[in-house]
């Protein structure tokens, strides 16, 4: 009742230019906490006070429930029901329709509904969400479905295409019965004939097999047979032998190869030459169509597989292709085939040389393939990175510039090229061969170098001992075969008679008769001529 100011006071007084809290002024025989009790009175006084207008007893007003919305009341709460469709099949003489289940789901929430079709493994057909959640139109006017208007038996049309509910979960139920709808009779789901079909088997029969693998192997598994074996690599480009160990799994008949790794031996320490597996004996006849490269052979392509029949020591056993020398087993092996298999003479043998059982044979050469001289050729057989061939240097210096002439003429079946007449020279210091055209007037061909410095081999020389044309070949009449071309000697100078004359012993006597022949009319009347008739000087000795 003193209270005179109602406004709102400062809380904060500055002094000093700092910010303090500001302490009320209290007077003489003046109580601080007045105005805090006058509140406080006043708030009991407000909450004691009775309403003038009330609906009801004031008991019962204290028990309204709070409102709830109905997208929080119905969240998560989904009907589900189970469906089908037929789907018609067209150009198809083995099915006319198909049954396809679906689940229809609504959502209490916001009265949405989603069709979803269960997928079917290897079906071949798209399937899942058939129409996402939405409210799906129940008449033309646009009225959605409610939940009011589905019950099991009826037909449910969306979109022109007819679904019939079978059945519903117990959520569904439960929720339809408590809103006072009575649902009808579940309905059973009809059988898919194609999907009938695919489950159907053909029918067929196996015979049973007298041999029990599941007692083979309870009663030989860990039980190998181990022998001890060499790897003959005779084949391979560096041809050497290597001591394996060829383990048989009795439990299952599989064979694995190991490889023992020796001190310094130069190779990267691998253990497994061939993995753990069956190894076949003997394949099946395949038609001729069939492919002979295969990645991995089935059973339906071998008739037998290797047993422990198979093996022997001081055998040699081709597994997979590569040869390998049995010469010894272990005591297990041994006790194992006096057992079961007595008519087997498991003795050890000696261990061959690596000499004695690899036999190093000499390199093959490709044949010549025609590109380049025979020496260039063979030196990309000999080394990766190819030399040039050696050269007699002291042949090359004593025999420099010296060459034999020799005139020729061309024998071919072809009538143009009678007439041609050819230079032929042949180089002490290399042995090679070079040909040179002579001008022919009117002959339409042009002269000049036909082959330049090549060795030419003689026809039936191989390349590992090539044979080349040497002046012993050169006889007056003989005929050199130069790379497919045939040419016949006519004629020869003084130089070349005298150089037979000083090698006499390394010149046949018919070459030399030959050229003494041609050459000794000429000397007989002290005139030489040369090819077209002209004098010639007689090269001094």
């Amino acid at each position: 009742m003193q209270k005179s100011a109602f406004h709102r006071s400062q809380t904060l007084v500055y002094r000093n230019g700092f910010a303090l809290p500001r302490r009320p002024t209290v007077g003489i025989g003046q109580d601080p906490l007045l105005s805090e009790k006058l509140i406080q009175q006043q708030i009991s006084e407000l909450s004691s006070e009775t309403p003038y207008i009330t609906h009801g007893s004031y008991q019962e007003q204290g028990l309204v429930e709070d409102f709830i919305p109905a997208y929080v009341a119905l969240d998560k709460k989904v009907l589900r029901f189970y469906a089908y469709f037929e789907e018609d099949i067209l150009f198809s003489p083995t099915e006319q329709h198909r049954v396809c289940p679906v689940v229809i789901y609504y959502y209490l929430e916001d009265d949405s509904m989603c069709i979803f079709e269960p997928r079917v493994e290897n079906s071949g057909i798209p399937q899942g969400e058939r129409i996402k959640r939405q409210r799906l139109p129940r008449n033309e006017q646009g009225e959605p479905y409610l939940w009011k208007n589905l019950n099991i038996g009826m037909d449910l049309e969306v979109y022109g295409v007819k679904y019939h509910i079978t059945q519903c979960d117990a959520f569904t139920k439960e929720f339809m019965e408590s809103e006072g709808i009575v649902l009808n009779d579940p309905e059973p789901m009809p059988v898919d004939p194609y999907g009938q079909s695919r489950k159907s088997t053909l029918p067929s029969h196996t015979t049973t097999s007298s041999f029990d693998q599941m007692q083979q192997f309870i009663d030989m598994d860990r039980k190998v047979l181990r022998f001890f074996a060499l790897l003959d690599d005779a084949d391979a480009l560096f041809a050497d032998t290597r001591p394996v160990t060829i383990q048989f799994y009795l439990g299952d008949n599989t064979v694995e190869i190991r490889e023992v790794h020796e001190a310094n031996s130069g190779r990267d320490p691998f253990p497994i030459l061939m993995h753990r597996q069956k190894l076949p004996k003997k394949f099946k006849a395949a038609p001729q169509n069939f492919p002979s490269c295969v990645l991995e052979v089935s059973k339906a392509e071998v008739e037998e597989y290797y047993t422990p029949k198979d093996f022997q020591t001081g055998q040699t056993m081709k597994l997979q292709g590569r040869r390998f020398l049995l010469y010894d087993c272990d005591g297990f092996t041994k006790e194992y085939y006096q057992k079961n298999h007595p008519d087997i003479q498991m003795k050890p043998s000696e261990v061959p040389n690596k000499t004695s059982l690899v036999q190093l044979r000499k390199k093959e050469v490709p044949p010549y393939n025609g590109f380049g001289s025979l020496e260039d050729s063979l030196q990309n057989c000999l080394y990766l990175i190819p030399e040039p061939p050696k050269k007699n240097v002291l042949k090359m210096l004593e025999n420099n510039n010296k060459v034999l002439c020799y005139s020729a003429r061309m024998e071919s079946q072809n009538p143009d090229d009678d007439g041609r007449l050819f230079i032929l020279s042949y180089s002490l210091a290399n042995d090679m061969i070079s040909i040179y055209e002579k001008p022919t007037r009117n002959s339409g061909i042009i002269a000049g170098k036909f082959l330049k410095d090549t060795r030419i081999p003689k026809p039936g020389s191989t390349v590992e001992n090539p044979e080349f044309y040497s002046p012993a070949d050169f006889a007056i009449g003989a005929t050199l075969q130069v790379f497919g071309r045939r040419f016949v000697l006519t004629d020869a100078d003084q130089y070349v008679l005298n150089y037979l004359e000083s090698n006499a012993g390394q010149i046949p006597h018919q070459t030399l008769l030959s050229i003494h022949q041609k050459l000794g009319v000429r000397t007989e009347n002290n005139q030489p001529h040369d090819q077209n008739g002209d004098d010639v000087a007689e090269p001094s000795s």
